[in-house]
């Protein structure tokens, strides 16, 4: 499924080019960068981060973006009567992202791209990275206040490479077009 979401979002950006014509809704003339400043729950590990994410619009229907997240929650647990924490220290990643507009105001989208989280088990007194590199691919909406401003909430699933569980994270932010 990941790889088919994959193809679909690379195939979009290359063609995306050929598609531009200045009378187009592909058109990238009126391309517009974003940022967005919100919060990030990470569901499997129960942590989360203040997440920002920088993009551009290239058209109505394509963005490419980045987003950094640092971790403000962490998780405490406890096994056999020893005490730990799960820390949710940064994450990084990229996506395309492709967008449907419904309405003036409201649009859904799916993204796709790769990442790295990074988080670390503390129990006992000995502390292990548990977090790593992902494919990463989700859904969301966003509604548009106005031109320039938005409420953006969003799911992402986080398929970490070496045969680590996948984790779900929700994000609700606040978007700025410049």
């Amino acid at each position: 499924m990941r790889k088919i979401i994959l193809l679909a979002a690379a195939a979009a950006a290359v063609s995306a080019p050929a598609m531009a014509q200045s009378t187009s809704p592909w058109s990238m003339d009126n391309a517009r960068g974003y940022g967005s400043l919100g919060y990030s729950y990470l569901e499997d590990a129960y942590t989360g981060a203040v997440q920002g994410r920088m993009g551009i619009e290239l058209n109505r229907y394509l963005a490419v973006e980045t987003e950094v997240g640092v971790g403000v929650k962490d998780k405490d647990f406890s096994i056999l009567g020893a005490e730990g924490t799960l820390k949710h220290e940064w994450d990084a990643a990229g996506y395309v992202v492709g967008k449907i507009p419904v309405g003036q105001n409201f649009e859904v989208f799916a993204r796709g791209g790769y990442g790295h989280t990074e988080m670390k088990r503390e129990i006992a007194g000995v502390t292990t990275d548990v977090g790593g590199d992902h494919w990463s691919y989700g859904a969301g909406a966003e509604f548009k206040m106005n031109e320039d401003n938005g409420i953006r909430a969003d799911w992402t699933r986080r398929d970490f490479r070496d045969d680590r569980e996948s984790g779900d994270a929700y994000s609700v932010s606040y978007v700025r077009r410049f």
